[in-house]
Order: C-alpha cells, then structure tokens, then sequence
C-alpha cells in the first residue's frame, strides 16, 4: 500500500500530518510526500488544501489514487492509525 501527502515547505500541519505518519508501526505503507510547489499542476490543485493525503491501489494495471480525508491536527498518532485502518 501506498500513501501519498501533498505538501509544502513551511506547512506546520503538513509537517505534522508525515511525522505522525512516520510514527505508524503497525500499518505496512510506503509514504511518499510531493512538494507541491515542484509542480504548476499540484501547486494549482492543493496550494489552499495541503496537507492532502491519498491511498494508492492497483487496479487492473494501472494505479488509482483515492483521496482520505484529512485528518485533525489534534488527531494522535493513534488515532491516525485508526482512521487509516478503515481505508485499507
């Protein structure tokens, strides 16, 4: 399974959201963070939404990204789990 987070340097929610993602032990996915500003195309989808998570599945040879939710800032690393769990 892999996670992708929109992001952009200087967000303290963006930041916040990968370290609890990082703290996740009991979930097996790769994170990958796009930096929204290397892109016109992101920067013009998410500069007023970051942080943006996706689940990505493969379907029938090709990938599909499925957006979750965001989650609340004050969420725990816990709770975050939790909250994934119900998308996997």
């Amino acid at each position: 399974m892999r996670l992708i987070l929109y992001s952009k340097p200087g967000c303290h929610l963006c930041e916040g959201l990968q370290e609890k993602l990082e703290q996740i032990h009991n979930l097996d996915f790769e994170l990958e963070v796009r930096d929204i500003t290397t892109r016109e195309d992101w920067f013009g989808a998410y500069q007023y939404e970051v942080p943006v998570l996706f689940l990505v599945t493969h379907e029938d040879t090709k990938d599909t990204e499925r957006l979750i939710p965001r989650p609340s800032p004050r969420a725990s690393v816990l709770q975050l789990e939790q909250m994934l769990r119900k998308y996997l």
